[in-house]
């Protein structure tokens, strides 16, 4: 069935309807329906060649999708590409500057390029973006000489030469050390904060956790899980753990209580307790004559989540 082509929704920043991409008969991505809501920062999680990618690119319009449709800032895309890409501003498979030419100078020839900058504000919106990102002391320098978090942070200063209403970086904190991951996670928050919708890929699990508040997890070109942070966490299963000194006894007693999924660990038991209420399975427990050392209920971390739904690890820490 025929995706229908996606009209103007309130809320959102972002959807797309069936988006599917083709190569050479095999799906880099396969019908997926993104739901971006405005004034979110939206984390795109994925292993490398999940589609993350070529989702970026087709939403942007830099590449046509196979099948499907999308919709930008609540337009229609590729239609309202040029009354759009102008709000919109994105850093795509990283930066790429002239290495002779100074951060400011390089912002200058991809604002006269822009055709939509006026020419007799640039020097004001270069100072200002490049102060934003905390540039403007080593507006001067060479870019051959700036660290890899100095020529991220220019690359969302090009982004943001012009008043944007949505941020997409791909992969932002690649290769970076702890600090400039640091650097780029605040300038994350304090764009959103100023209203500005920020769609970020990552493979930083422990950054999009702290900065993301919406999330969508790929899995070979499928969109395996999508939502605010907190429903998309939710969503795991929960695990009850019993330490105990009688895990043959104890696996007998949750059994026999209805929970599933029991299994023997070194020093006890965990299962799925399955909605069953803590005390009332420490009851049973104790009744059953199990010695209770210690008994937990834990959600699985998000990364634990991740390679329950991706069949794959996840780099946490870069």
């Amino acid at each position: 069935m025929t995706a229908q082509p996606v009209a103007p929704s309130s809320g959102l920043a972002i959807e797309t309807r069936g988006l599917a991409k083709l190569f050479r008969g095999k799906a880099a991505v396969d019908r997926i329906d993104l739901q971006v809501p405005t004034g979110s920062v939206y984390g795109f999680l994925g292993p490398n060649g999940s589609g993350k990618t070529t989702t970026i690119r087709m939403v942007l319009s830099l590449v046509r999708p196979s099948a499907g449709h999308s919709a930008v800032l609540g337009q229609p895309m590729p239609r309202a590409a040029q009354s759009v890409l102008p709000r919109v501003g994105s850093l795509v498979e990283g930066p790429a500057f002239h290495p002779y030419l100074s951060g400011r100078r390089n912002l200058e020839r991809l604002d006269a390029a822009d055709l939509t900058a006026e020419p007799s504000s640039s020097r004001h919106r270069i100072d200002a973006a490049l102060d934003r990102v905390g540039l403007l002391a080593a507006a001067g320098k060479r870019y051959r000489a700036y660290s890899l978090g100095m020529r991220q942070r220019l690359a969302i200063a090009a982004a943001l030469l012009m008043p944007r209403d949505l941020l997409v970086l791909d992969e932002p904190t690649n290769g970076l050390d702890p600090q400039g991951t640091r650097e780029v996670r605040h300038l994350v928050g304090e764009l959103a904060s100023d209203g500005t919708t920020v769609f970020v890929s990552s493979h930083l699990l422990s950054e999009v956790e702290q900065m993301c508040t919406h999330l969508g997890v790929m899995s070979e070109g499928r969109l395996v899980a999508q939502g605010p942070v907190g429903h998309v966490r939710g969503a795991a299963t929960p695990v009850a753990q019993v330490r105990t000194d009688q895990p043959d006894d104890a696996a007998r007693v949750l059994s026999g209580l209805g929970l599933t999924d029991v299994q023997l660990m070194p020093g006890g038991v965990r299962a799925d307790p399955g909605g069953i209420e803590p005390e009332t399975i420490v009851a049973a427990l104790v009744t059953g004559g199990v010695g209770v050392k210690e008994f937990t209920i834990t959600r699985p971390s998000l990364e634990d989540l991740f390679v329950a739904l991706t069949g794959e690890g996840f780099d946490v820490s870069g």
